[in-house]
């Protein structure tokens, strides 16, 4: 018998389950404890109850072609995708001219290839923003006409999908560097800059886009001179960049303050001036940590472009709404819908795959492994 002072080794313990392969990542993603089994449990349990019927509605007993007889004969039993096949082309484009559509069609196609174009690191060069004044400008001359033998259309009939790439990419495109200039003017130590800084950002913060969008679309006319008057895209077009602008300087102001001081002494101790610290030191760090809340942000001013219909601009919503006005179709309302949802879908989770795919790349010297 061994002494207490003896040695005993501990007795072997098994090794660990493996952490390779599929059945590990179903154990650990979806049976790590009682919670989350019971959790997993309930979710499979009411996906069985769920999905059969949905799958019946939209697939099975659904309707593809532009047949209204055909929709009413499976209504409240199958989808009338129907209604897209018949409306598309007024949920996408709006009222603008039938025989024209090919205009907004190439303008929205230029606007989406550059955004992908604009996504990738090897384009970020001064160029890109010469690419971006040369495909607004193509973008005007599309769909406004009057150019190149083209038929004038006014922008009171703009509407559907290229309305929404444009309130949303000339918005955010502009209001980004105004929204830079607003964060360093809140931390300028020069007190009339700031005051009109936090002035300005409260106050548009205060108050929702819809009052930006009335105050802008009706209440700025008022004070034009006499005779004088700005078309309401260019009105709405304001009104959204100052409210996104807004917005982004908060985001930005918190990664300004997120930078360590000690960086901006480092570069005052190399003789750097105020805008060289700002531009190569204390901008790139700033942006890099604040990437998701500025991709959110997008997303937000990308959704807000459904309020123009309160000033009669019919973007992708309000175009819908215009669409299903027809009295053939338009007890077939919530197929349009979940298809106007689901380009947003696509483009708002388009926006954050990409902002997870930016994070981890800009930060792959400080993340941990």
């Amino acid at each position: 018998m061994a002494s207490p002072d003896t040695f005993v080794p501990a007795p072997s313990r098994p090794p660990p389950r493996s952490e390779l392969g599929a059945l590990a990542w179903v154990r650990r993603g979806f049976f790590d404890g009682p919670w989350n089994s019971a959790l997993t449990v309930l979710t499979v349990l009411v996906l069985i109850l769920v999905v059969p019927p949905l799958v019946d509605w939209s697939v099975i007993y659904a309707v593809a072609g532009a047949d209204n007889e055909a929709c009413r004969d499976v209504y409240g039993i199958g989808a009338c995708w129907g209604v897209v096949a018949e409306k598309g082309r007024l949920i996408l484009f709006g009222r603008y001219p039938f025989d024209e559509q090919w205009r907004p069609l190439l303008a929205s196609a230029l606007v989406v290839v550059l955004l992908v174009v604009s996504c990738l690191r090897s384009f970020w060069r001064p160029a890109l923003a010469l690419a971006w004044l040369a495909v607004f400008g193509a973008f005007y001359v599309l769909m406004r006409g009057g150019y190149l033998g083209l038929t004038p259309v006014e922008t009171a009939r703009w509407g559907g999908l290229p309305l929404t790439l444009l309130l949303s990419s000339v918005s955010l495109v502009i209001a980004f560097p105004l929204a830079v200039l607003l964060a360093l003017g809140r931390q300028s130590h020069l007190p009339a800059i700031r005051t009109l800084c936090v002035l300005f950002v409260e106050v548009v913060r205060g108050v929702p886009l819809i009052s930006v969008l009335f105050m802008a679309s009706f209440i700025l006319p008022l004070f034009m001179p006499q005779g004088n008057t700005i078309d309401v895209l260019v009105r709405v077009l304001i009104g959204m960049t100052l409210f996104s602008a807004a917005y982004l300087a908060e985001v930005i102001r918190g990664g300004l303050q997120a930078v360590p001081k000690g960086q901006i002494e480092a570069a005052q101790s190399l003789g750097l001036s105020y805008w060289q610290t700002q531009r190569m030191i204390v901008l790139p760090q700033a942006l890099r940590l604040v990437v998701p809340a500025i991709v959110n942000t997008f997303i937000g001013a990308f959704k807000d472009t459904s309020l123009v219909t309160i000033v009669s601009l019919y973007d992708l919503t309000g175009a819908v709404q215009l669409a299903l006005g027809d009295a053939d179709w338009r007890k077939f309302f919530l197929e349009g819908q979940l298809f106007v949802a689901g380009v947003y879908f696509v483009a708002c989770f388009a926006m954050s795959r990409y902002s997870h795919w930016l994070e981890q790349h800009l930060n792959t010297g400080t993340r941990r492994q």
